[in-house]
């Protein structure tokens, strides 16, 4: 790296770190990140939780007088099952809780099934509907009084073995509003983050009159635009890395808190590192934008207006994650910078990232961040550009 590039960086990196109400705005992203979703996470209990009174409706096909004693002791009514497929419909269309299919002699079955013979054991299907919080209360309730109750007989049956019985449809699960809210506010708050740096560090240089001084130094001033991109862009990374720290620490507690009894680790590892390699570009590609914004304006407070579209451009794609039946397969879609974000972060949040995505999204955002530089390093050797005041 030149010394003079080098030079231009230390000099805008102190000035960062040496301003408290800068520091504030690279770490507030992420501390408002987690209070939001944090907050989401409680508020939301309520819309995803069901009456303590309430009683769900299940269907049983074939119900074994063992099962039958177990639900009438725990309330919970089980009506005959007549057509097993209507039924199935039913659970889809949420206009019932819980079906139960056993086979026709399934208490001989049990007693006659030996543990450790190789053979298979009886089964029981509960089918249920993953998209209505009265048929996954339900579906928890009555597998956890199934899976006591083959505790007590030493593994003789089993619980949807080998069968997918969740019936909710694509449209339920991509239209989650997880999937669909937070790629809007994971990316208001990046955009937020970037805007209040980018413009200080050039526009707020005219301002001051203080790149005038700079540009008659013996540094080339495609050294200066690079130094300070540079500086901008690890200032960038902070406010990311702040950013999807927050994320981290927050979806345990939105999720926990919407859906109570599942499991905090309900996203993997692999799914955070992906989240926070597409929050880490998007932040490149933001601060670079914006910096080329602020190269045009005279003051902080112009390059702000005229960062104003990009910030409805932001929200709009954004918005567009709520639609479109969740994110896109086509790899095609990730080329397109900031819409590749938000398909990225529906992805992950829906359970159906792709790594291949995430990769092409990482690559053609890092591209286009490097094209910035090179256009923002060409805008300073425009006194016309540089010296509007």
């Amino acid at each position: 790296m030149r010394s003079s590039v080098f030079t231009i960086m230390k000099k805008e990196l102190a000035r960062f770190f040496g301003d408290r109400r800068l520091m504030v705005s690279i770490l507030m992203p992420g501390i408002l990140i987690y209070v939001v979703y944090t907050f989401m996470g409680s508020a939301m209990g309520d819309l995803f939780s069901v009456d303590e009174d309430y009683v769900p409706t299940i269907q049983a096909a074939a119900l074994p007088d063992s099962i039958a004693a177990l639900t009438q002791a725990a309330g919970l009514p089980t009506e005959p099952c007549q057509d097993i497929q209507a039924a199935k419909e039913e659970v889809t269309a949420q206009e019932l809780d819980l079906l139960l299919v056993f086979s026709e002699e399934f208490d001989r079955e049990v007693a006659a099934y030996e543990a450790g013979s190789g053979q298979a054991a009886p089964n029981v299907e509960v089918y249920y509907n993953s998209a209505s919080a009265a048929s996954q209360t339900a579906y928890m309730t009555v597998t956890s009084l199934l899976d006591a109750y083959e505790s007590g007989l030493a593994n003789k049956f089993d619980v949807n073995a080998g069968v997918d019985c969740d019936l909710a449809t694509e449209e339920d699960t991509a239209g989650s509003i997880f999937a669909m809210l937070l790629p809007m506010l994971l990316m208001t708050f990046l955009y937020s983050g970037c805007s209040s740096v980018a413009p200080e560090s050039i526009a707020g240089e005219k301002e001051r009159g203080t790149i005038a001084t700079m540009l008659i130094t013996p540094i080339r001033r495609g050294d200066i635009a690079v130094g300070k991109i540079l500086a901008l862009a690890i200032v960038a990374l902070l406010s990311g890395a702040s950013s999807a720290l927050g994320t981290i620490l927050a979806l345990p507690r939105l999720m926990g808190g919407a859906m109570e009894g599942i499991s905090t680790n309900i996203y993997s590892m692999r799914d955070y590192l992906l989240l926070a390699v597409v929050i880490l570009s998007t932040v490149l590609v933001l601060v670079t934008v914006i910096s080329i914004l602020s190269a045009f304006a005279k003051t902080v407070k112009e390059a702000q207006s005229y960062a104003t579209p990009l910030m409805v451009l932001v929200m709009l794609l954004g918005v567009s994650g709520m639609f479109g039946g969740g994110a896109s397969r086509n790899l095609a879609v990730y080329c397109i910078p900031l819409y590749n974000s938000v398909q990225c972060m529906s992805g992950v949040f829906s359970f159906t990232v792709m790594p291949a995505a995430v990769a092409v999204t990482a690559g053609v955002n890092g591209a286009f961040t490097l094209l910035g530089v090179f256009v923002l390093a060409k805008m300073f050797n425009s006194e016309k550009i540089i010296f509007s005041r």
